[in-house]
């Protein structure tokens, strides 16, 4: 029952917003959760009238939308990223695959598919940290990476 109200009450949240139920019988929770949304939109209808109020569908903000896609982007590339290294078991393995997602992000670019291109920009990124430096190197800030095919 309140999961129907609740499910009920999502939809009121659009101006237009409809629900349809179907059910072969109609039981005590369709009938109490009918009742409970028709009296709460008695309420709502009533006070919205003596305060002058037309209802509208909310609006989100630019802002909401690209925070959710960044967190979205953000744990696509942690699963890619986590798939790759259980199949990357040397360096050179590693090598093979971020040069493989350099040419996939290339494609992507081609298509226009940005999106893509940036999420496989970001694993590239992630997984080139995960080289170890020659061992020359090791320790030293602000050098350029130099590997060397091993095995």
């Amino acid at each position: 029952e309140t999961s129907l109200i609740q499910t009920i009450g999502r939809a009121a949240r659009n101006v237009r917003g409809r629900v349809i139920l179907y059910a072969d019988q109609m039981t005590g929770s369709l009938t109490n959760a009918i009742r409970e949304t028709n009296r709460r939109r008695a309420i709502q209808i009533a006070y919205n009238e003596e305060h002058g109020i037309t209802p509208q569908t909310i609006q989100k903000s630019i802002k909401d939308i690209t925070d959710t896609l960044k967190k979205e982007e953000a744990n696509a590339v942690e699963t890619l990223l986590a798939i790759d290294m259980a199949r990357a078991d040397t360096p050179k393995a590693l090598r093979t695959i971020i040069q493989g997602k350099r040419e996939q992000m290339s494609d992507a670019v081609e298509e226009l598919d940005f999106e893509t291109a940036a999420i496989l920009r970001d694993e590239i990124k992630r997984l080139e940290e995960k080289l170890p430096l020659p061992p020359k190197r090791r320790g030293r800030p602000n050098v350029k990476r130099v590997y060397l095919d091993e095995d």
